[in-house]
């Protein structure tokens, strides 16, 4: 297992430290996920630019040559999630309703519905998860529509950090295997994103 200081920050000589204090928001006191994310961009350089603006961003940065980069606190909160799914929809358990609810895609009033269960009934949030960014192209780049782009696939170097880095995670903040998943699991994103990613 991998040392976490009392500022959050990973000590290991395979994480490289980039802290971006603007993507750092609310306390996270409690950890209870990890989503994997695709950056859209071709290289860690326009990701990092895009941290420096503070609006959004996840704790860590996989390169494709396979750097790992932390880019926040693992005690902070990041904008990495947005909008939850209904968890409920996807593992068949909505009650009456909930499913009377979801008939009108209303993803604010899901989101607000879905905050006020705890994981695992909900999934994990930008107020209780990590968030690993991997650096992949969406593509063509002039598609119009986001859900016609097809994300780069994993490098070798990408998987092999991915792996190791989640493995770390888990052991060291405790979190249960069944509380990791791909961005478009969670929220309404791409469904191509990280669709190559495994862990």
């Amino acid at each position: 297992m991998f040392l976490i200081d009392i500022h959050g920050k990973v000590i290991h000589k395979r994480v490289k430290l980039k802290i971006y204090s603007a993507i750092e928001k609310k306390p996270m006191t409690k950890i209870h996920g990890i989503i994997v994310h695709q950056t859209g961009g071709s290289t860690a350089n326009s990701a990092f630019s895009s941290y420096s603006s503070g609006k959004s961003g996840a704790h860590f940065l996989i390169d494709k040559d396979g750097t790992i980069y932390q880019t926040a606190s693992l005690k902070k909160q990041t904008w990495h999630v947005g909008k939850l799914k209904p968890r409920c929809l996807s593992e068949m358990r909505c009650t009456p309703t909930e499913l009377v609810q979801l008939k009108k895609f209303a993803p604010t009033r899901t989101h607000r519905r879905v905050m006020a269960k705890t994981v695992p009934f909900r999934y994990p949030s930008n107020q209780d998860s990590i968030g690993i960014e991997i650096v992949g192209q969406a593509l063509p780049i002039n598609e119009p529509d986001p859900d016609k782009r097809k994300y780069e696939a994993l490098t070798k170097e990408q998987s092999d950090s991915l792996k190791w880095l989640i493995q770390e995670l888990r052991f060291s903040l405790k979190v249960l295997l069944t509380e990791i998943f791909r961005h478009p699991t969670v929220s309404y994103k791409n469904k191509m994103e990280a669709a190559t990613a495994s862990w």
